[in-house]
């Protein structure tokens, strides 16, 4: 076996191995195996080992060549595309095509042409007396040739110079060119004028003319490819020249027009530039001026006439390209603030184009153009104006772009975030986080086009913060900390939020959730609310985070895990104060989401304890409190922040509270925060107050739950010296001082826990009743507060509200001590509503406080002026009555949910400075819960609703359109809706006691049907109150009793006396009597009962939020579950909730059908049900027809439709068809018709289209030729409305014509509206024809029908008008077949139709003889067609 070469081993070796390989004829270790190319099948394979030549040509074969040429590449051949499409021609020579084609080597070989060196001239080597050839050096390039830009080898640049020594030789002398230059333009041009147009600059600068150009501009010659290249495009430029002199000038520019209308405007353009390059190349080459060849290169070229001609017709696109060139000045030594010098290294030849940076910036200038200028921000986040000229030492103009304007855009502060350099990916980061603040302060929304927000998180700005959060830097983690703040949270927004939660219900909010959701339907409609809730997270655990971030922010940063990273921030990284609060409002705004936000930050590992640890210590430095103190951390101190975390947290559910409370020793941070005074805290004052307020919102959310009432046990010595010391804050008026309004602040957090542990107390008694008792029902613990411990608290209260409501006058004093008396006048009212049910008290004591607390405080608050003044501030202040004041903000996102209070709100609104809504609201809270418990007292508080500011609020209010409901405007109407709720309340009880109440039943009954199309998720308790006590209330229609009826039918009448068209459908049951709508009006009055039970059995699927409501509104605070109100994505209600059961029947019954069951007949009570619906709708359309404008009418008739959709036989029933014809009478009024509109969309109704083909079914069905159907199918059948419902009718559903027997008496629906304005539509006007010439369409079987489509087609025929040569010859063609119709009345209907009579038998009048015009137009047509007969009828 042979070895291996060996490291060492020389060359010799090796051929001495391959000897012995040899020698040995052993098998090598390697075979080559030539596989085939699977491009060419089977066949090359097999072919692969032939020699590729077989024919008999004279082939010579080389031993040491290769058969075929090496390859150059190692890519493998291609397979041409196009060999197939090769043109041949007849006379080719296919052995020539073989031999152009021959791939062989030795073809390659025999095409070798050596180059023909006869013409060259042989020159001898100088002799030199040098042993050696003398060498080069590099000095001596210079003086021989002076190369351009771009570096050069020594050969390169040696034959450059040789190559220029070559073309001086043939070039002419300078002497010679100075000749032809001087000659030529007196020779063609005498005048001088003409002949030539100077260039930018004086003509002195460039002289010459193109016509004496030795050298051609434009063309080179270099794609010919040949050695005499050059010789020929000379030869081209000479025959160009001499075709130019023995032309005129006129010829010269109509040659140029004509080239001119057929070359591109770009082109022309092109060759321009083309011309401009060659020149400055030329200058570039620098020659030195004794030489004559270097002075023939520097000779500038001036353009002839036809150049000057080509640059007067420019079009304004290149006169604007030409005018910024020319603005660009070319560079100088005077532009440097540094001159170069030679002595310099590499500045011999200064390249001023490279030096450009140096110069100054021109100043900036506002282009006037139709699109806006990129928008540039300083280093603070503001605009700056596209004029602005500001210093470069700003350091705003370190940009490529723009390099005159200052500041930077979005996209370079993009750029710069992803920076190597950590002081730039900071400095971009502050500043986008700058932008993005002023953004949302709306300060840009005047002067920038767009959303800024949604720019940047559609620019994935949300993920590049996320990503910069990682960041390692100290610094850069910092920075988007910040600018993740900016785009979160909204200072004021917490503002107005801690502002309204001493408010009633004010504890409770809306979910951060956002409401327009760009997610996908459903399409599970019968799932359960549990159910979906589960589809709906499956589904976003699927979907990508920047899905998930597009319609939610924080929802995808919870997917980025982001709380994991910020409680590794604060936990390791422990950064300094600002950026520990920016932390801690960024985690408040995330627990405001929702309960599964918060539920994934307190599962968050470590994240709890770090906070509370850390933020919420029991013992600090004591140094933090010393005035002047500069904190250098936040670790180790308490801070008010932490605390309203944690109570924001707390606010998800009553579970998250109980582990906050037990799990994170919650409980002895309170006890320590609260028992130990501001004053006491080693903090500074403010901090201290804000902490110590922040403890006791935390303990009143706790205590809304029934949880921590232990402690109240502990701290009453604290709460009962707190509450000894409020009265003097009335003895500080300082006005307006922060530390007032924090202190005001402190007591409203004591008043409301106050209030919740009263309500928690007053349910002891209940539950401890319940747990001693035999019954199964679920067993809950009481609290451990009794009634006895809360209620010796009230007095202190009553006495510090009296004293209180004594500054009512005064304006500023008020204004600051308004929180703490609307939170002591709340408490009151929860006070006495759990007094009154407490079995150890005693009810003759409680009516007794009662009446005194009226009589003492109540009654003459209400006489005091400034409450009159309270009462005319509702309307200015209310939401419903000024929608704008709640509309979101310019730059809010619908990805993040904001309450657009950036700013503030302005003092006249319902969270403003001078609202009096809360103090209202808790005063008629306070009222209506005296007047529930003393009836006796009600009539004492009458005058409330007689305050004309009142009753004008309430007025405006019910009649404005709500704004609609966005995060933004759903928290400060749920306020409003509180008040208006308490007024309607009281109201009721007015309506039972006081005989003069009747003339605001009608404004309260109007403003109770709107707020049930109101009233937002989380108060259900509020809907079904007015349901049940208020909607159906005999009281509130007084119409009823006082005549309206009877003023209905009056009114009937008189409208029978005008149009005579009130006449109602018949039945085909036809036994039963018709009735008067008064009579109708008044049984529905008295069914109103049964039409309340009606309507509440059918929202009982409202059931479960219902009672999670009505355990927030009666204080039941053992069954809350969350302070955090339901998801808001409308009201709780639809806007046509009158319709409600019999679309639910619908519905009921379709999903039936759909599963194959058949429902030939319905049983009594939904007979009842349908009955029930009607009579309140027609109630409501003739007493309270306001009410119901916001349903459009064709959604009215849409919901009437399911009567006859729904059973069988149903609109056979009696009342059911009564009551059907009514309502219909209403809507086929004028002006309930001229709002009809079918065509647009209609809330609820997927299309209407679709519905009307299932009515023309039902219809085919089980119409039994009812006329109250068939006008409901005849409705949409009028002229306005979409041609494809009449073409459903005439063209699919031909067979209804014979059962639609509506008489034209009981039509209600004037036929103008279905024959005017004349159809146009030809396939329908021909069905129309073909149903009335076959007798699908007779007078006797459907009149309506009949008329309209003898008016139509009677208009069609005569109808003369210029229109298509298909139209003219259809109308011809049934002129012509109508004249030779045997049914003679058809004929006569067809050509004598005159007018629509209502009166007449017919519908319409006839023309007793045709009017000249139609007959002679009749002649026309007809004799025309029998001349054209005629031949074929003689043959």
């Amino acid at each position: 076996m042979l070895s291996r070469p060996k490291p060492g081993e020389s060359e010799a070796d090796l051929l001495h191995f391959q000897n012995q390989f040899l020698a040995a004829r052993a098998s090598p270790a390697v075979k080559i195996v030539k596989k085939a190319d699977k491009r060419k099948g089977e066949e090359g394979s097999a072919d692969a080992e032939s020699p590729l030549l077989r024919d008999s040509k004279d082939v010579v074969m080389l031993d040491d060549f290769p058969d075929i040429l090496p390859a150059l590449t190692p890519a493998p051949p291609k397979k041409s595309k196009i060999k197939s499409a090769c043109v041949h021609f007849e006379d080719e020579d296919p052995e020539e095509r073989l031999d152009s084609h021959d791939q062989h080597i030795t073809a390659v070989f025999s095409k070798i042409i050596e180059r023909d060196t006869s013409a060259v001239a042989v020159t001898m080597p100088v002799p030199t007396g040098d042993p050696f050839p003398r060498t080069f050096h590099r000095s001596e390039i210079k003086s021989e040739v002076k190369v351009g830009s771009g570096r050069k080898s020594i050969f390169a640049q040696k034959m450059a110079a040789r190559r220029a020594a070559e073309k001086a030789a043939a070039a002419p002398s300078a002497a010679e060119c100075v000749q032809i230059r001087s000659a030529a333009p007196n020779a063609l041009d005498p005048e001088g004028s003409a002949g030539e147009a100077p260039l930018s600059g004086t003509t002195d600068d460039k002289a010459g003319d193109f016509l004496t150009s030795q050298r051609p501009c434009l063309i080179t010659g270099e794609g010919l490819g040949s050695q005499k290249s050059e010789q020929e495009a000379q030869a081209i430029h000479k025959e160009n020249l001499e075709k130019l002199q023995s032309m005129s000038e006129e010829e010269i520019l109509q040659e140029q027009e004509r080239l001119l209308a057929q070359l591109d405007s770009s082109l022309v353009a092109f060759l321009k530039s083309r011309r401009g390059g060659n020149e400055g190349q030329k200058k570039e080459l620098k020659m030195e001026q004794n030489r004559p060849e270097e002075f023939v290169e520097s000779l500038p070229v001036v353009q002839h006439s036809v150049g000057s001609s080509l640059s007067m017709e420019e079009s304004d696109l290149e006169e604007s390209v030409r005018k910024e060139e020319n603005m660009k000045v070319e560079i100088t030594d005077d532009d440097l603030p540094v001159k170069p010098k030679k002595e310099w290294i590499h500045m011999d030849n200064v390249e001023f184009e490279k030096l450009e940076w140096m110069k100054d910036l021109p100043s900036p200038r506002q282009k006037k153009t139709k699109k806006g200028m990129e928008a540039r921000f300083s280093l603070k986040g503001e605009l700056i104006p596209a004029d602005a000229d500001l210093p470069t030492h700003l350091g705003l103009h370190h940009h490529g772009e723009e390099a005159e304007r200052a500041g930077y855009s979005l996209q370079e502060l993009f750029h710069l975030s992803r920076s190597q350099v950590i002081q730039q990916r900071t400095l971009a980061l502050q500043v986008l986080g700058r932008i993005v603040q002023k953004a949302r302060a709306g300060e840009f929304a005047s002067s920038l086009k767009g959303s800024i927000l949604r720019l940047l998180l559609d620019a994935g700005f949300l993920f590049l913060l996320r990503f910069s959060l990682d960041d390692a830097v100290d610094n850069v983690m910092a920075a988007s900390v910040g600018a993740l703040r900016a785009l979160l949270v909204s200072q004021d927004d917490e503002k107005y939020l801690d502002w309204t939660f001493s408010w009633y219900q004010g504890m409770a909010a809306f979910p951060f959730v956002p409401t327009n959701e760009e997610e996908e339907e459903e399409e599970e409609e019968e799932l359960n609310g549990t159910e979906k809730s589960q589809d709906k997270k499956l589904k976003d655990e699927n979907k990508p985070d920047p899905d998930v971030a597009r319609y939610d922010v924080v929802k995808g940063l919870l997917k980025t895990r982001i709380q994991h990273r910020l409680r590794y921030i604060l936990e390791v990284v422990r950064p300094v104060p600002t950026v520990v609060l920016d932390i801690l409002h960024i985690l408040t705004h995330i627990a405001r989401h929702s309960s599964e936000a918060c539920s994934q930050l307190l599962d968050c590992p470590r994240l709890i304890e770090t906070i509370v640890r850390e933020f919420l210590p029991t013992q600090w430095d004591p140094q933090v409190a010393e005035p002047g103190c500069l904190l250098t951390s936040l670790h180790g101190v308490a801070c008010a922040p932490a605390m309203k975390f944690i109570r924001v947290l707390a606010s998800g559910g009553r579970n998250a509270t109980a582990r906050l409370l037990n799990k994170f020793e919650m409980k002895s941070r309170l006890s320590r925060f609260i028992a130990e005074d501001p004053m006491d805290l080693l903090l500074p004052r403010e901090e201290a107050i804000r902490l110590s307020t922040e403890a006791f919102r935390l303990w009143a959310v706790a205590a809304g739950y029934g949880q921590a009432c232990d402690l109240y046990r502990d701290l009453y010595p604290v709460l009962v010296r707190i509450l000894q010391s409020l009265p003097e804050l009335l003895s500080t008026r300082c006005g307006k001082s922060p530390l007032i309004e924090l202190s005001v602040q402190r007591a409203t957090a004591v008043v409301t826990l106050l209030i919740h542990v009263t309500q928690t107390a007053g349910y002891t008694a209940e539950l401890q009743a319940k747990l001693s008792s035999s019954e199964d029902s679920e067993k809950i613990p009481p609290s451990p507060v009794t009634w006895n411990q809360v209620s010796g608290l009230q007095p202190f209260l009553e006495t510090s509200l009296k004293k209180f409501l004594q500054e009512i006058s005064q304006t500023e004093t008020w204004e600051t001590l308004q929180p703490l008396t609307t939170t002591y006048v709340i408490y009151l009212g929860a006070y006495y509503s759990a007094c009154s049910q407490q079995p150890s008290v005693n009810p003759v004591d409680c009516l007794e406080e009662l009446e005194r607390l009226t009589s003492e405080v109540l009654q003459p608050l209400l006489s005091q002026p400034a409450i009159h003044s309270m009462w005319d501030l509702l309307r200015p202040c209310s939401a419903l009555c000024n929608p704008l004041s709640c509309s979101p903000a310019p730059e809010s996102v619908s990805s993040i949910a904001s309450l657009s209070c950036t700013g503030g709100k302005p003092p006249l609104s319902l969270i403003g400075s001078k609202s009096p809504f809360p103090f209202l609201t808790a005063l008629l809270f306070l009222i209506n819960s005296i007047t529930h418990i003393h009836k006796g007292l009600t009539s004492k508080y009458s005058s409330v609703l007689g305050f004309r500011g009142l009753k004008d609020y309430l007025h405006q209010s019910w009649q404005t359109r709500p704004p609609s409901v966005t995060p933004s405007s759903a928290w400060i109407l749920r306020h409003e809706y509180h008040l208006q709720y308490f007024v309607l309340a009281l109201a009721r009880r007015m309506a039972g006691t006081c005989p003069d109440y009747a003339q605001h039943a009608s404004l309260h009954h109007c403003v109770a049907m709107a707020l049930l199309s109101r009233l937002l998720p989380g108060s259900e308790h509020l809907a079904y109150e007015v349901l049940l006590d208020l909607a159906f209330n005999p009281a509130f229609l007084p119409e009823g009793k006082a005549g309206g009826p009877e003023a209905a039918d009056f009114s009937d009448i008189l409208h029978l006396g005008t149009s005579g068209k009130l006449a109602q459908p018949g039945s085909a049951a036809g036994f039963f009597s018709k009735a008067t709508r008064g009579a109708l009006l008044r049984e529905s009055y008295q069914n109103l009962p049964f039409i309340r039970s009606c309507y509440l059995s059918h929202f009982v699927h409202l059931q479960t939020t219902l009672m999670r409501s009505q355990a927030s509104y009666q204080g039941r605070n053992y069954l809350i579950q969350s302070m955090l109100l339901p998801e808001v994505k409308g009201p709780i209600l639809p806007s046509d909730w009158p319709f409600f059961p019999l679309i639910s029947l619908y519905n009921k019954v379709t999903n039936a059908e759909t599963r194959g069951a058949v429902l030939n007949s319905l049983p009594l009570d939904l007979v009842n049900t349908v009955t029930w619906n009607l009579q309140w709708v027609l109630l409501l359309e003739t007493w309270r027809a306001k009410t119901l404008q916001s349903i459009p009418t064709a959604a009215k008739l849409a919901r009437l439709m399911c009567v006859f959709l729904t059973g069988g036989d149903l609109f056979l029933e009696a009342p059911i068809h009564r009551y059907t014809a009514a309502l219909l009478s209403l809507y086929c009024q004028p002006k309930a018709l001229d709002s009809l509109n079918l065509d647009a969309p209609l809330p609820g109704l997927a299309s209407f289209h679709d519905l009307y083909i299932s009515l023309l079914e039902q219809f085919e069905g089980v119409s039994f030729g009812d006329p109250l159907f068939g006008v409901f199918v005849l409705l949409p059948l009028q002229k306005c409305f979409s041609v494809h419902l009449r073409l459903s009718v005439f063209g699919e559903h031909t067979s209804i014509l014979r059962a639609l027997g509506v008489p034209l008496q009981q039509f209600p629906v004037p036929l103008e509206r279905y024959t005017s304005p004349p159809e146009d539509n030809l396939n329908l006007l021909r069905l129309y024809f073909r149903t009335l010439v076959t007798g699908a369409l007779r007078h006797t079987w459907c009149p309506v029908l009949y008329v309209v489509a003898v008016a139509h087609v009677n208009s069609f025929i005569f109808s003369q008008d210029s229109t298509t040569q298909e139209i003219d010859a259809a109308r011809k063609s049934m002129l012509r077949k109508t004249w030779l119709l045997v049914d003679e009345t058809l004929k006569k209907h067809l050509l004598y139709y005159r007018l629509l009579n209502a009166e007449s038998p017919l519908g319409f009048d006839l023309y007793e003889q045709l009017p000249p015009m139609r007959l002679k137009y009749l002649q026309m047509v007809t004799q025309k067609e029998n001349k054209e007969n005629a031949p074929a009828l003689d043959s």
